[in-house]
């Protein structure tokens, strides 16, 4: 059964490992609140199909949840081999030549081709390339044109296509390319809730891309929100500007690591989610959190601590990868996230109310009453809070500070929705607004005793906007004992 509340939101990709109603289905059951579908694989026609049986996936379990599209980006890669790999020792001379594969060439023990032809106009001697997530490291001799002239310092298997980073960042790849822009359409074209950006370097990236994936989704009224992948040393000191331009983050710590160093991640992961929540943004922190179970039944218990400080960092939600996509247990691997996650939630250490609000200026009234509620449902130690919203705003507001009420955004447009599905703390319903404010407000009461979320004589904290239906119109708040009969 689905956890009956969850405030740690959990993203699960998609794959061949998951690709059947009857997984899907268990996965939402066991707590995946959003399910990623990962462009660097698959043809349009497969994520179409995906995007499908996600949507009746979710209707089986009487639920909604988002997807998110996660762009490709920039493929810098080498190319393949003519045994499909080599082993290459500490000390070995290898190039890497922009030009070698255009007559049909496979790489050897000598050399292998590029998919960036641009590397060697991006590297200079003495840097180092880190190839296949950091494990083989190369060190830059000489560049003779289209060859890039390199010695071994740390050797091993090296197989078709894996990734090249280069110590420190500096590629001039663009983060959106030609097949990025096709996908933003194809992502479009089934109304993605969330477009991940790969490889962003700044605040105009992600600029263009909101801009194409609004244009594309205008024939279907839609916009998604844009989540940019930090993945490149260019983005951390621009990183505020990048989330000015975006709706979240993703702490991407899989190619970062490779950019800055392993030892430099826990605490710009830290650094990150703080910045998303004092944004006002979203924060999703990913990549090899429960590695061992694309094997395993169970996960290490450093991986379960690893999940359970992104809890506590804030952050809105925890994602799998292969685990999920390919890995032999992915149903497991929610139960297992979903559990820790829960645990965590428990802890002393979680859900600290955040003050620093108490010092925001602001001038928008929905704002005031959002924040006005979190003050209320704190110190009147309320069941539960209730925004009645249109576009999700205050919600994500309230969401963005530690406090332990659960709070319910209940909204006419699915839409909002499946967006709410990513919001930390917060859980999302279906809710037509019409007949007045005492109607709506009684049937908001009345669907949330059936979902066992609230009970009669419990104290809540409701708020709405006059007239309803309007998106940011929120201007009213109420305490109010359910079950009581509402009066104009």
């Amino acid at each position: 059964m689905r956890p009956l509340y969850n405030a740690t939101k959990i993203v699960a990709t998609i794959g061949p490992a998951s690709t059947d109603f009857d997984i899907l289905v268990k996965m939402i059951r066991a707590g995946v609140d959003v399910v990623r579908l990962n462009f660097s694989h698959g043809k349009a026609q497969d994520h179409i199909d995906r995007a499908t049986l996600i949507r009746r996936a979710a209707a089986e379990c009487g639920t909604e949840v988002a997807i998110m599209a996660d762009m490709q980006g920039p493929k810098i890669r080498v190319g393949k081999f003519e045994e499909g790999k080599i082993f290459l020792n500490n000390g070995d001379r290898f190039i890497l030549d922009a030009k070698w594969g255009e007559n049909g060439e496979l790489g050897n023990q000598e050399r292998v081709g590029l998919d960036y032809k641009a590397l060697p106009r991006d590297v200079r001697p003495g840097d180092k390339l880190l190839l296949n997530d950091g494990l083989i490291v190369l060190v830059v001799d000489r560049v003779s044109g289209h060859e890039i002239c390199t010695t071994v310092k740390v050797g091993g298997e090296l197989s078709n296509n894996k990734g090249i980073n280069r110590q420190g960042g500096g590629l001039t790849a663009p983060a959106l390319t030609a097949k990025d822009m096709e996908d933003i359409k194809t992502a479009m074209s089934f109304q993605a809730d969330y477009l991940a950006i790969s490889f962003p370097k700044s605040a105009t990236d992600m600029e263009m891309a909101r801009q194409l994936a609004n244009i594309a989704g205008e024939p279907y009224a839609h916009k998604p929100l844009m989540i940019a992948k930090i993945e490149r040393a260019e983005a951390i000191p621009v990183l505020q500007e990048i989330l000015d331009a975006s709706d979240g983050i993703m702490v991407a710590r899989g190619d970062l690591a490779v950019e800055v160093g392993n030892a430099a991640v826990p605490a710009l992961q830290k650094r990150m989610i703080r910045m998303a929540r004092a944004s006002n943004k979203l924060a999703i922190t990913a990549t090899q959190m429960m590695e061992s179970m694309i094997v395993n039944a169970v996960p290490t218990r450093a991986e379960v601590s690893d999940v359970a400080n992104a809890v506590l960092d804030g952050t809105d939600a925890v994602m799998t990868s292969a685990e999920t996509a390919s890995g032999k247990y992915p149903i497991e691997t929610v139960e297992m996230m979903a559990a820790v996650c829960l645990e965590a939630e428990q802890s002393e250490y979680y859900n600290k109310l955040d003050t620093d609000f108490l010092n925001v200026q602001f001038t928008r009234i929905d704002q005031s009453i959002a924040y006005g509620t979190l003050f209320t449902a704190h110190h009147l130690k309320v069941k539960a809070i209730v925004a009645l919203t249109e576009s999700g705003s205050t919600a994500l507001w309230m969401s963005r500070h530690g406090i332990a009420t659960p709070i319910f955004a209940l909204t006419p447009s699915r839409t909002t929705q499946r967006k709410a599905s990513l919001y930390r703390n917060v859980r999302a319903f279906h809710l037509l607004q019409e007949g007045g404010s005492h109607a709506v407000l009684r049937k908001a009461e009345e669907l949330l005793i059936a979902e066992g979320m609230v009970s009669p004589g419990d104290t809540i904290v409701v708020t709405w906007g006059s007239p309803m239906g309007e998106a940011g119109g929120t201007n009213a708040l109420k305490i109010v004992r359910v079950g009581e009969t509402y009066k104009d």
